[in-house]
Parts: C-alpha cells; structure tokens; sequence
C-alpha cells in the first residue's frame, strides 16, 4: 500500500518539538505501547456509520501488520468484508487512571483482508502466541482471520504531542 492510498491527516510535520524527536524512538514508543496493550479498538464504517469492535490482536515485528480473528457470523465480519478500511486505536489509560499526561495511544491505520486458509497458518500462529487462551477460538472453522497491512500510525504523547510513523523498510527512519 502506498502513502497516497490514505489521506496524512495534514501532518505536514511532528508538533514544535519535531526535530528533537528521532523517528527511531517513535517507532520504539509504539512497539513498547503495542507490546504491553494486548487488546486494541478495531474501528470500521458501514451503511455510512462508524462501528468501533474490541479485539485481541498481535503485530509482526516490523509493524507492518497486525492480525486478529473474528466469528465469520458477526457484524464485524460483515463491515470488513465491505469496506477494507480500518483503524486500530490502542492506548495506556488502564496503567495510568489519575494522570493523563503519562496515557499514550496510537491510532494506526491500514487496509484488512481475510487470509485464505493455505496463508492462515503463520499468521494464526502469531495471534495464538500472544493470545493462548484463544486457540479454539482462531482455528475454528467458523472463524475467520484478518490481516492488516499498517499504512501509519499516528503517536500521542503527553495527552496532545502528535507523531506520525510510516512503517515500512524504505521509510523507518522518518517521521512525515
């Protein structure tokens, strides 16, 4: 997936402190973040209204893409099967309750497919690693899962600091 297949949100730059900011501990911000939160918000659209989905997820080494499952008789499976558009919001507001200043999120954005069962195995593999106790549920034929090939992620820190990440081999050492 190339840049111009998602809008940038306008961020021309990362905020006042940009050049203080090394592209490198961006991405090592949300890895840690996506290493510690085991659940995110899968965010899709259909019939013109958003729909926000809890899943439990895991995302490849690169962060290039993310994985997670879901029953194939569920309105989730439905709007993804329309509308291969999606968001991941994760955040850290369970570890810090009374201070919001300490909460980080990460809204990451992507295109999602459903694997096709001789594609599934590894990727299945990794969603059962990070989520054992959901090894009936992910290799049940009536489950389905879902690939998602990450386009951006968008940072915050320090409740309102914004940084934009473009994963990918050719672009890790920038932020846009």
């Amino acid at each position: 997936m190339h840049d111009v297949d998602e809008p940038s949100f306008g961020l021309e730059h990362n905020g006042p402190t940009d050049d203080a900011v090394d592209p490198r501990d961006v991405a090592a911000g949300i890895r840690d973040l996506l290493a510690q939160q085991r659940f995110a918000v899968l965010c899709t659209q259909g019939g013109e209204q958003p729909y926000g989905s809890l899943i439990a997820y895991a995302v490849d080494d690169g962060l290039e893409t993310a994985v997670f499952s879901t029953a194939r008789a569920t309105r989730k499976y439905n709007l993804l099967k329309a509308c291969s558009r999606v968001a991941l919001v994760v955040d850290s507001r369970p570890s810090y309750p009374d201070d919001l200043m300490k909460v980080e999120a990460i809204t990451a954005t992507g295109r999602v497919r459903e694997l096709e069962d001789k594609e599934r195995g590894p990727w299945a593999a990794m969603l059962i690693a990070r989520h054992p106790q959901l090894r009936a549920f992910v290799t049940s034929p009536s489950t389905a899962v879902f690939k998602v090939e990450m386009v951006r992620y968008l940072y915050v820190t320090r409740f309102q600091e914004v940084h934009q990440w473009v994963p990918g081999p050719s672009r890790n050492a920038r932020c846009s």
